[in-house]
């Protein structure tokens, strides 16, 4: 069982800077992957970005390439959202989420176990 805590969301001018946190707790068992995805309103839930916990190369949207950056501390058992030059666009409310068992992190949000509450990011114009 993985119980995932995000903080980290809050409102921001469009240009700035946000980091997210998923502080994840419970088993560490082999081919773990983290994600984080998005839902605005009236929307589905997207994928944002994706890391294996063993390290290797993050996967990005296209539309977060460049401005996002995802990273994981093992000693803190935290995963991170670095947000950059955020745009209106990205508003909304951020999920992180885990999987078991993979060799790559998985884009599909049907391929993750567990999820976090989400943390909520509004960003004005």
């Amino acid at each position: 069982q993985v119980q995932l805590v995000e903080s980290g969301g809050g409102l921001v001018q469009a240009g700035g800077s946000l980091r997210l946190s998923c502080a994840r707790s419970g088993r560490l068992f082999s081919g773990l992957a983290m994600g984080w995805f998005r839902q605005a309103p009236e929307k589905e839930r997207e994928f944002a970005a994706a890391i294996m916990w063993s390290g290797g190369t993050p996967f990005y949207a296209d539309s977060v390439k460049g401005r996002f950056t995802i990273s994981r501390d093992g000693a803190k058992n935290t995963v991170y959202l670095q947000m950059n030059s955020l745009k209106p666009e990205d508003t909304a409310v951020y999920y992180c989420a885990a999987v078991y068992g993979r060799l790559s992190p998985p884009r599909s949000r049907e391929a993750y176990d567990y999820w976090g509450q989400g943390t909520q990011v509004t960003v004005s114009s």
